[in-house]
Protein backbone atom coordinates (compact mmCIF):
# COMPACT_ATOMS: atom_id res chain seq x y z
CA UNK A 1 0.00 0.00 0.00
CA UNK A 2 1.08 3.07 -0.79
CA UNK A 3 0.73 6.92 0.60
CA UNK A 4 0.79 9.92 -0.80
CA UNK A 5 0.70 13.39 0.26
CA UNK A 6 0.66 17.04 -0.57
CA UNK A 7 1.19 20.07 1.87
CA UNK A 8 2.38 23.92 0.92
CA UNK A 9 5.13 25.29 2.96
CA UNK A 10 6.40 29.43 2.61
CA UNK A 11 8.42 29.65 -0.56
CA UNK A 12 11.27 31.06 2.35
CA UNK A 13 11.49 27.91 3.71
CA UNK A 14 11.89 26.16 0.69
CA UNK A 15 15.92 26.31 1.02
CA UNK A 16 15.87 25.24 4.70
CA UNK A 17 13.76 21.95 3.71
CA UNK A 18 16.31 21.15 0.90
CA UNK A 19 19.69 22.04 2.97
CA UNK A 20 22.69 22.61 1.75
CA UNK A 21 23.52 19.72 -1.22
CA UNK A 22 20.03 18.47 -0.86
CA UNK A 23 21.04 17.33 2.78
CA UNK A 24 18.24 17.87 4.78
CA UNK A 25 16.01 16.33 2.04
CA UNK A 26 17.64 13.60 1.56
CA UNK A 27 18.07 13.04 5.74
CA UNK A 28 14.15 13.17 6.02
CA UNK A 29 13.84 10.65 2.81
CA UNK A 30 16.44 7.95 4.75
CA UNK A 31 14.84 8.51 8.00
CA UNK A 32 11.42 8.07 7.07
CA UNK A 33 11.21 6.05 4.31
CA UNK A 34 9.76 8.57 1.67
CA UNK A 35 10.32 10.65 -1.55
CA UNK A 36 9.98 14.44 -1.28
CA UNK A 37 8.95 15.93 -4.63
CA UNK A 38 9.42 19.72 -4.25
CA UNK A 39 7.78 22.27 -6.10
CA UNK A 40 10.14 25.59 -5.35
CA UNK A 41 8.01 27.91 -7.06
CA UNK A 42 4.65 27.15 -5.37
CA UNK A 43 5.85 25.48 -1.84
CA UNK A 44 4.60 22.25 -2.45
CA UNK A 45 5.97 19.66 -1.70
CA UNK A 46 4.64 15.94 -2.02
CA UNK A 47 5.60 12.98 0.26
CA UNK A 48 5.05 9.56 -1.38
CA UNK A 49 5.83 5.87 0.30
CA UNK A 50 5.72 2.97 -0.89
CA UNK A 51 5.93 1.34 2.37
CA UNK A 52 2.87 1.72 4.79
CA UNK A 53 1.38 -1.30 6.62
CA UNK A 54 2.13 -0.53 9.99
CA UNK A 55 4.83 2.21 9.60
CA UNK A 56 4.26 5.41 10.94
CA UNK A 57 7.43 7.23 9.62
CA UNK A 58 5.71 8.58 6.56
CA UNK A 59 3.33 10.32 8.97
CA UNK A 60 6.28 11.70 10.69
CA UNK A 61 7.87 12.90 7.09
CA UNK A 62 5.04 15.46 7.14
CA UNK A 63 5.43 16.55 10.48
CA UNK A 64 8.84 17.51 9.73
CA UNK A 65 8.23 19.04 6.60
CA UNK A 66 5.57 21.19 8.55
CA UNK A 67 7.69 21.84 11.32
CA UNK A 68 10.43 22.98 8.56
CA UNK A 69 7.57 24.90 6.70
CA UNK A 70 6.37 26.53 10.64
CA UNK A 71 10.02 28.05 11.14
CA UNK A 72 11.57 25.27 13.02
CA UNK A 73 15.70 24.43 11.96
CA UNK A 74 16.10 21.15 10.55
CA UNK A 75 17.92 20.00 13.60
CA UNK A 76 14.85 20.49 15.71
CA UNK A 77 12.10 19.39 13.47
CA UNK A 78 14.13 16.08 13.44
CA UNK A 79 13.46 15.92 17.01
CA UNK A 80 9.95 14.82 15.63
CA UNK A 81 11.82 11.44 15.21
CA UNK A 82 11.79 10.97 19.07
CA UNK A 83 10.30 9.47 21.56
CA UNK A 84 6.23 10.63 22.04
CA UNK A 85 7.29 13.88 19.99
CA UNK A 86 4.81 15.59 18.15
CA UNK A 87 4.33 18.72 16.33
CA UNK A 88 1.30 21.02 17.63
CA UNK A 89 0.25 24.66 15.61
CA UNK A 90 -1.41 27.54 16.92
CA UNK A 91 -3.35 30.34 14.91
CA UNK A 92 -2.69 33.81 16.91
CA UNK A 93 -6.32 34.61 14.73
CA UNK A 94 -8.34 32.33 17.53
CA UNK A 95 -7.22 34.83 20.51
CA UNK A 96 -7.23 38.08 18.66
CA UNK A 97 -8.87 38.14 15.30
CA UNK A 98 -7.77 38.90 11.95
CA UNK A 99 -6.15 42.30 12.65
CA UNK A 100 -2.24 42.14 11.65
CA UNK A 101 -1.63 44.79 14.73
CA UNK A 102 -3.45 42.78 17.15
CA UNK A 103 -1.23 39.22 15.82
CA UNK A 104 2.01 41.39 15.75
CA UNK A 105 1.69 42.43 19.60
CA UNK A 106 0.71 38.83 20.66
CA UNK A 107 3.61 37.28 18.81
CA UNK A 108 5.79 40.32 20.65
CA UNK A 109 4.42 38.82 23.99
CA UNK A 110 5.53 35.82 23.01
CA UNK A 111 8.88 35.81 22.06
CA UNK A 112 9.78 38.84 24.22
CA UNK A 113 12.22 41.43 24.31
CA UNK A 114 15.56 39.51 22.50
CA UNK A 115 13.35 36.73 22.48
CA UNK A 116 13.66 36.05 26.42
CA UNK A 117 10.06 35.10 27.05
CA UNK A 118 10.25 32.54 24.27
CA UNK A 119 13.53 31.01 25.73
CA UNK A 120 11.69 30.87 29.07
CA UNK A 121 8.92 28.90 28.33
CA UNK A 122 11.39 26.70 26.32
CA UNK A 123 13.29 26.16 29.34
CA UNK A 124 10.66 25.50 31.38
CA UNK A 125 8.81 22.89 29.45
CA UNK A 126 11.45 21.38 27.39
CA UNK A 127 9.98 21.78 24.14
CA UNK A 128 10.71 23.32 21.11
CA UNK A 129 8.59 27.42 20.24
CA UNK A 130 8.82 28.81 17.33
CA UNK A 131 7.41 31.71 16.03
CA UNK A 132 6.23 32.22 12.54
CA UNK A 133 3.93 34.37 10.54
CA UNK A 134 0.25 33.89 12.23
CA UNK A 135 1.34 30.73 14.00
CA UNK A 136 3.08 29.30 17.07
CA UNK A 137 4.57 25.47 16.19
CA UNK A 138 5.24 23.91 19.37
CA UNK A 139 7.64 20.60 19.52
CA UNK A 140 7.33 17.76 22.17
CA UNK A 141 6.15 15.16 24.03
CA UNK A 142 2.22 15.09 25.32
CA UNK A 143 2.70 17.05 28.80
CA UNK A 144 5.85 19.37 27.40
CA UNK A 145 2.89 20.39 24.55
CA UNK A 146 0.07 20.72 27.32
CA UNK A 147 2.01 23.67 29.44
CA UNK A 148 3.17 25.11 26.12
CA UNK A 149 -0.16 25.57 24.77
CA UNK A 150 -1.42 26.61 28.48
CA UNK A 151 1.45 29.14 28.77
CA UNK A 152 1.09 30.69 25.28
CA UNK A 153 -2.49 30.79 25.58
CA UNK A 154 -2.31 32.18 28.93
CA UNK A 155 -0.22 35.11 27.47
CA UNK A 156 -2.14 35.60 24.46
CA UNK A 157 -4.85 36.48 26.69
CA UNK A 158 -3.32 38.98 27.86
CA UNK A 159 -1.94 37.19 31.60
CA UNK A 160 1.37 38.89 32.86
CA UNK A 161 4.97 36.70 32.02
CA UNK A 162 5.46 36.28 36.01
CA UNK A 163 2.28 34.13 36.74
CA UNK A 164 2.59 32.50 33.53
CA UNK A 165 6.54 31.29 34.70
CA UNK A 166 5.30 30.92 37.77
CA UNK A 167 2.61 28.35 37.07
CA UNK A 168 5.88 26.36 34.68
CA UNK A 169 8.11 26.30 37.23
CA UNK A 170 5.35 24.78 39.80
CA UNK A 171 4.49 21.98 37.22
CA UNK A 172 7.82 21.25 36.47
CA UNK A 173 8.66 20.90 40.38
CA UNK A 174 5.61 18.73 40.65
CA UNK A 175 6.98 16.66 37.67
CA UNK A 176 10.57 15.95 39.34
CA UNK A 177 8.93 15.03 42.64
CA UNK A 178 6.64 12.40 40.37
CA UNK A 179 10.01 11.38 39.38
CA UNK A 180 11.75 11.20 42.47
CA UNK A 181 8.58 9.23 44.02
CA UNK A 182 9.25 6.39 41.51
CA UNK A 183 12.51 6.09 42.24
CA UNK A 184 11.82 6.20 46.38
CA UNK A 185 8.78 3.29 45.43
CA UNK A 186 10.76 0.69 43.54
CA UNK A 187 11.79 -2.58 45.32
CA UNK A 188 15.55 -2.97 45.24
CA UNK A 189 17.37 -6.32 46.24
Amino acid sequence: MSYEKLIRIPTDRIGALIGKSGKTKKMIEVKCSVNLDINSDGGEVMIKSETMGENIKPFKAVEIVSAIGRGFSPENAMRLLRDENTLHIMDLREFVGKSPEQIERIKGRIIGESGKARLNMENLTNASITVYGRTVAIIGEPQQLRLAVDAISSLSNGSMHGPVYNKLESARRKEKEGRSQLWEDQDVF
